[in-house]
């Protein structure tokens, strides 16, 4: 049994603590927030305790492994406190939304040997796997062309936006690291162009909600990626990869398989409502994988150098935006970081 501690009992905190409990190999010890009411309801509907300070969540006679799902500006301060505390680490992304920072702060977590992993859900996604697995097997011959979708439903909060990072970082972040580990290859260069179509306001945060990308791979395939913040049909989201034998594609996920068959037309169930819907068994999935490799001495995967790597991108990306060029990928310098191994 891996003792956990949750930094976090917002939103995404509350999925968390709902999978830390659910999960027969975790002990679900603590739940820590600088809203000591909202920690206690949320440990109390899950058997756990609220901490009465954060020093607790770091604890190595209390707990084995934390997992952090507190706000952004905090992630690198506690994935350092559990590298020094010598406890495992799950980590929301970002790391931090300064990518020097996030780059320090992951060289002092690799120099004390953490064991941390940064939680790219999606790929833990069961049809994202079988494609990866269809690709890996060279069933389709040489990959050509990678398309990804990621659309709606609905605009967040512009004191959300605010404090984002904005649509590259935020939100196409989690499909540069799709694209990256689906291809096995790291994009050198990208180009992005958007709008502020949905929601005109936010040009005020240098942001837009709709855009396109192209990342450009070492062998010369191509990714395309749009991204929407507002659609009027649900939540979309889908992959297809092409080779230069075949195709694979995890289609768009509807929210049930019924249909309706009358004179002259045909009903099907819609999109999911939301994003959350459409991607909410991953995150148990995440967990799992996480729990076993620390039981297991596994590699963990998405590591850490995943997690600056996918932010690199988004950050060429959001240079692309604001030049209207295609901008070089530079990547971390990672002499000093164990070699990444592809699992």
């Amino acid at each position: 049994m891996q003792r956990f501690a949750l930094i976090g009992a917002g939103f995404i905190g509350s999925v968390h603590a709902a999978n830390l409990a659910a999960n027969p190999h975790v002990d679900f010890a603590l739940v820590y927030d600088v809203d000591q009411r909202r920690a206690e309801q949320l440990a109390d509907l899950h058997g756990a305790r609220a901490a009465t300070d954060l020093d607790q969540t770091f604890d190595p006679d209390q707990v084995d492994a934390v997992f952090i799902a507190s706000s952004t500006h905090t992630h690198a301060e506690n994935l350092r406190r559990a590298a020094d505390a010598g406890v495992a680490a799950l980590c929301e992304k970002p790391i931090d939304l300064d990518l020097a920072h996030a780059v320090d702060v992951v060289g002092y977590a690799t120099e004390r040997n953490a064991r941390a992993m940064v939680n790219f859900n999606r790929r833990f996604d069961r049809d994202y796997v079988e494609l990866r697995r269809v690709v890996d097997s060279g069933e389709i011959g040489e990959v050509e062309l990678i398309q990804l979708t990621s659309r709606g439903p609905a605009m967040p909060p512009l004191s959300y936006i605010e404090v984002s990072g904005g649509q590259m970082r935020d939100q196409t972040v989690h499909f540069f690291d799709l694209a990256r580990w689906i291809a096995g290859v790291d994009p050198v260069e990208v180009f992005a162009t958007g709008s502020t179509l949905a929601e005109p306001r936010l040009a005020d945060y240098g942001d837009v909600d709709t855009s396109a990308v192209v990342l450009r791979l070492p062998t010369g395939a191509l990714v395309q990626i749009d991204s929407t913040r507002r659609t009027g049909y649900g939540y979309d989201e889908r992959v297809e990869v092409l080779g230069s034998t075949g195709l694979v594609e995890a289609r768009r996920q509807r929210a049930g398989a019924v249909s309706r068959y009358t004179a002259g037309r045909v009903v099907d169930d819609g999109l999911h409502a939301g994003w959350f819907e459409r991607v909410r068994p991953t995150y148990g999935a995440a967990l799992a994988h996480f729990v076993t490799a620390l039981e297991n001495d596994q590699v963990i995967a998405p590591s850490l150098d995943d997690g600056l790597k996918a932010q690199a991108i988004a950050e060429a990306a959001t240079r692309s935006l604001a030049t209207g060029k295609s901008e070089p990928i530079t990547y971390p310098t990672m002499q000093a970081y164990p070699s990444s191994r592809r699992i």
